[in-house]
């Protein structure tokens, strides 16, 4: 699963929790390495000069954004850094909005300059500290399978039908719709939970021609998700075996797993109902079915049974 491990999901790899945290922790480092070097120009700076307790209370702010910049940039518990900075934050405003009622003038308009920048700076802590931490949470029930089926068909027969869109929901059972918005990007629907509609943009981020497809979901998607179909020739000339690589994260973690294990929604089956029809569509053009498989494994779908029939066209 090399390639999907490598490209993965904005929401879990990409660049807001892995970036964001370490430009906080060099500006804690600017910070804290001016508040210790240089304690008197800070204090002109913001307004605060004309206290005797600025040029001690300054290199103990400076000692403590050191502290979070050391957090930061070791890249562990970087949320936890992160809300860290945002109580060092909301003490300094508390410090600034008492300084602010006791100056007059130009003091008064620095320490009014200062206390919108440590503002704005709030706000950059709080993103990331919220960022981060939704970060790690779906980190932790990420869930990661590999399954295969052989189809009677060749390489770039498969291929071809899967690399249009618009065709995973004729054997995707949860797919309601996919409609490609260009050659890359796509929308997808899908029916969650409790009749749930899920939607998100996903796109193909890796593309070779009758041998494997890669994607991911873009940034935002409330179902993190990416991964791979692969192409290969089947052993003495028997079609092709498909072989998908997936990893997402869903939205209620070991919990929803239990509660959709119970009503026959375990994800790998759900996978491989999926290929089963996969491979029915691409054999004989349609999905033959009964209420019990390939469409599950719940006790009232094996109890009500009917007779293996098509499935209707707009499920096609």
């Amino acid at each position: 699963m090399s390639r999907v491990d490598t490209v993965l999901l904005p929401e879990l790899d990409g660049p807001v929790p892995a970036t964001l945290p370490r430009a906080l922790g060099l500006l804690s480092l600017a910070l804290g390495v001016g508040a210790l070097a240089a304690p008197g120009p800070v204090a002109r700076m913001t307004g605060v000069d004309d206290s005797p307790a600025a040029r001690s209370v300054l290199p103990a702010i400076g000692l403590r954004e050191l502290g979070s910049a050391a957090g930061l940039l070791s890249g562990r518990r970087p949320a936890g850094w992160a809300w860290s900075r945002v109580a060092g934050d909301a003490m300094d405003l508390a410090v600034l909005g008492r300084a602010l009622a006791d100056r007059a003038g130009d003091r008064r308009r620095r320490v009014a300059l200062t206390t919108l920048a440590i503002a704005g700076i709030t706000a950059v802590d709080v993103l990331a500290a919220v960022r981060t931490g939704r970060a790690r949470r779906a980190r932790a029930r990420v869930i990661q399978m590999e399954i295969a089926v052989t189809v009677n068909r060749s390489p770039a027969e498969a291929y071809r039908f899967w690399r249009d869109m618009e065709n995973l929901p004729r054997f995707m059972a949860h797919l309601e719709s996919v409609r490609a918005d260009d050659l890359r990007r796509s929308r997808w629907i899908a029916r969650g939970p409790a009749g749930h509609r899920v939607e998100w943009d996903a796109e193909i981020i890796d593309d070779q021609p009758n041998k494997s497809i890669t994607w991911r979901s873009l940034p935002g998607s409330r179902v993190p998700n990416a991964g791979r179909v692969r192409f290969v020739p089947a052993p003495g000339d028997r079609g092709t075996e498909v072989r998908v690589e997936l990893r997402y994260a869903p939205p209620a973690g070991a919990l929803g797993r239990a509660v959709a294990k119970l009503f026959g929604e375990e994800p790998e089956q759900q996978v491989r109902d999926d290929l089963r029809r996969f491979k029915q569509v691409l054999e004989t053009g349609e999905v033959v079915r009964s209420e019990g498989s390939p469409n599950g494994i719940s006790v009232r779908q094996q109890a009500i049974q009917r007779p293996a029939q098509p499935l209707p066209p707009s499920r096609r």
